[in-house]
């Protein structure tokens, strides 16, 4: 694993450091999830438990006690068992837990309600993240209950509820190195898997086989997985924003938009390309695409400790609201148009989002009802877009029908930012070049 065993040490003591005395933080693994009938979907790990112990497998708790004399990091996990592990693989056990994984103490999962209530009982406070699985809510709720069930015996309850994730989701949005370096590596390899596609597009391929294709460069580079739904969407499909049927045809004069991104030991990577599917852009595709392109491009100069969230959108806004007014699609006062939001109607989402484990990262977009303030270690999205409808009447319809979206992840520096998905063509020219010498290589 590119994440050690000593960066998970320490972002369980970072956690506990913030942690009340006479506290306890409990953290469920995730559920496997039923896909049809007997079969479940791929397991993934959830995000917080996965970035506290690095540990895989199911049917699995973690409880993190401050201060407990026979160790803080205490693991629930399946036990061995060889004749399942025959059928669904191989299993730590509470000796793998404690030997690989850094436990101090690990117990089988099935003795549990035994054994955690002990941990509870006399803790002042619990740090969980009540609502996220309403399961394992209700199984928390029992342990308590049957502490409360004994206080007449002199036991005494957790006396109050704090949200684990408030603590923990600040710690995950600032990336460690090694953490920067594993996205850098996904954001490389999607990037590979991006150029891939454009040099396999041309008329008549269906966005299913781009997905393939992209799905492949992941694979190979040991990405088994993406990070989210893979959208390719031609033509009109790609002013729905999230598109995943990418079952149509790719035609002679659209563009076409793929979003994709893979994950690579627990971490996402997120870009969106657009380009022709017969490798040159039409007048009217280069016109719009310019412009997203110098909205990006604007966005992301402004990128450094010290900005605050919203400016990078803002200055989207004011890129792509002038370019729309001097090509026609709006009409008015600049300043006016950006107020009364008119820009909307082909640009409705925003700048981007965080981006770690999660594609959609965790940790506060405000602090204290103030836009949050960028510092480095963070990493962003800056997806900049123009869609316009096929179906707007109030466009001349040269226009109508074209999707554009330029995506890349963005690491903060102390100086500034790194873009850690600049290796896939983005401007005009060098998407035209790859595309043309693609057709030629065909062409051999």
């Amino acid at each position: 694993m590119r994440i050690t065993k000593a960066e998970f040490t320490r972002r369980r003591k970072a956690l506990m450091d913030v942690m009340e005395p006479d506290s306890i933080a409990i953290v469920p693994a995730a559920p496997e999830r039923t896909r049809s009938r007997d079969t479940e979907y791929l397991y993934r790990q959830d995000s917080d438990f996965f970035y506290l112990t690095g540990f895989h497998e199911p049917e699995a708790v973690l409880a993190l006690i401050p201060g407990r004399e026979h160790g803080e990091f205490v693991l629930f996990c399946r036990d061995r068992d060889p004749e399942r592990e025959i059928w669904d693989g191989y299993r730590a056990g509470p000796e793998g837990a404690c030997r690989e994984y850094g436990a101090d103490d690990a117990f089988p999962i099935d003795d549990i309600d035994d054994i955690l209530p002990g941990l509870l009982e006399g803790r002042d406070r619990v740090y969980y993240a009540m609502g996220k699985d309403a399961n394992f809510d209700r199984q928390v709720m029992e342990w308590v209950n049957a502490i409360r069930a004994k206080v007449r015996s002199g036991a005494t309850p957790p006396g109050e509820f704090l949200d684990l994730s408030h603590f923990l989701h600040d710690n995950r949005l600032y990336k460690s190195a090694a953490e920067a370096r594993v996205m850098a590596e996904a954001g490389e390899i999607s990037a590979r898997a991006h150029a891939r596609a454009m040099r396999y597009c041309q008329p008549g391929v269906m966005e299913y086989q781009l997905e393939a294709e992209i799905l492949h460069e992941f694979a190979m580079a040991g990405a088994r997985h993406p990070a989210y739904s893979t959208i390719v969407g031609g033509g009109k499909n790609g002013c729905v924003l999230h598109y995943i049927d990418n079952s149509a045809a790719l035609k002679a004069g659209d563009l076409v938009l793929i979003d994709a991104g893979c994950e690579l030991e627990g971490y996402a990577a997120d870009i969106t390309r657009t380009f022709p599917v017969n490798g040159a852009f039409s007048p009217e595709q280069r016109a719009l695409y310019e412009i997203v392109l110098a909205a990006q491009d604007a966005a992301t100069a402004i990128l450094k400790p010290g900005t605050h969230w919203n400016e990078p959108h803002e200055v989207s806004v004011r890129v792509i609201t002038e370019g729309l007014l001097q090509l026609g699609l709006l009409e008015g006062e600049l300043e006016t148009l950006i107020a009364d939001g008119a820009y909307r109607r082909f640009y409705m989402h925003r700048i981007g989002h965080w981006l770690g484990m999660d594609v959609h990262d965790v940790g506060d977009y405000k602090v204290g009802g103030e836009w949050r303030v960028l510092e480095p270690g963070m990493v962003m999205t800056v997806e900049p877009g123009i869609y316009v409808s096929p179906d707007d009447e109030q466009v001349a319809k040269k226009w109508r029908g074209i999707g554009i979206r330029i995506e890349d992840d963005v690491l903060i520096t102390k100086d500034g930012c790194e873009v850690l998905t600049n290796t896939v063509p983005k401007s005009v020219a060098a998407i035209e070049a790859l595309m043309a010498q693609a057709a030629l290589e065909r062409d051999a």
